[in-house]
């Protein structure tokens, strides 16, 4: 029993071990990134293309999108809790004539079938 526990204690000790390297390596390139924002940033002032007060604005704007990039879920902070399916709408013809009745009965089964199923999501909802 106790090699189990121990086993158990290991475990939970590398996780807490690769969690922390994890936030190091982390903080390291957000670091990095930072740098080498600020001196790119650095760069265009020399030139004359950014002025200084832009280039810290510059800096804080690739690091946003660095960070959404990285975190997508952070996005959808407003909407965290009202996720709901994606919308399908059903197009069709405006000369239904053209359509052969083989793939009219396709096209009214498969409506149908949405149909049911959005009766069924929005009793799955309530």
């Amino acid at each position: 029993m106790t090699s189990v526990n121990q086993f158990v204690k290991k475990a939970f000790y590398l996780g807490v071990g690769l969690a922390s390297y994890a936030g190091e390596k982390a903080s390291s390139q957000w670091q990095e990134l930072r740098t080498n924002a600020q001196s790119l940033a650095d760069e265009l002032v020399k030139r004359g293309e950014l002025k200084a007060e832009e280039a810290s604005q510059f800096v804080d704007e690739l690091l946003q999108q660095a960070q959404q990039q990285a975190n997508p879920a952070a996005n959808d902070d407003d909407n965290e809790g009202k996720r709901e399916p994606r919308r399908i709408e059903i197009i069709t013809d405006e000369d239904e004539n053209e359509v052969n009745p083989s793939e009219a009965e396709d096209v009214e089964q498969l409506r149908s079938q949405v149909e049911e199923l959005q009766a069924r999501l929005r009793e799955l909802q309530q």
